[in-house]
């Protein structure tokens, strides 16, 4: 099972980095290169545990859905969401935050999946899905770092 983890740093506090990933509108616009939005479940604003939603993306020119959960939830320090039904036969992403640094936070993605179709999932993965999705995750980091390091809108 393919397995990668990612660590971004962001000046920003655990709390404000762990809101700003859980929040829809903010994974979207991070996903906009791949046309990526909520169309099911919980589609604006804050994700908390138990909540599902169901993306819509474009990967390699094809429209994918998958749903996910949050199975795992204990603010600020970690939430897991992992898919319910979609393209991958499993996908697990754990999401750590940990202080760093003066005022900042350590974010770190731990990412588990494994592609369909068996023998030809296993190809796929060697061939593509083990580099295009930590491209994705970091994509998706550098977002959420210009997000949380940006200063707050005035009053």
């Amino acid at each position: 099972m393919p397995r990668f983890e990612i660590v971004t740093h962001v000046m920003a506090s655990p709390e404000r980095v762990f809101d700003i990933s859980l929040d829809v509108d903010v994974h979207s616009a991070s996903m906009a290169g791949s046309s990526e939005k909520a169309v099911g479940g919980v589609t604006t604003g804050g994700l908390k545990l138990g909540d599902t939603v169901t993306w819509q993306a474009r990967h390699f020119g094809i429209r994918w859905r998958m749903t996910s959960t949050i199975s795992a939830y204990d603010r600020p320090g970690h939430f897991v969401d992992q898919q319910v039904s979609g393209p991958f036969k499993r996908w697990h992403h754990a999401h750590y935050f940990r202080p760093y640094g003066h005022g900042g936070t350590a974010m770190s993605d731990v990412i588990e999946f494994v592609a369909p179709l068996g023998p030809l999932g296993r190809i796929a993965e060697l061939l593509a899905l083990r580099r295009y999705m930590p491209h994705l995750i970091r994509v998706r980091n550098r977002y959420i770092r210009q997000v949380a390091e940006a200063p707050p809108p005035p009053d």
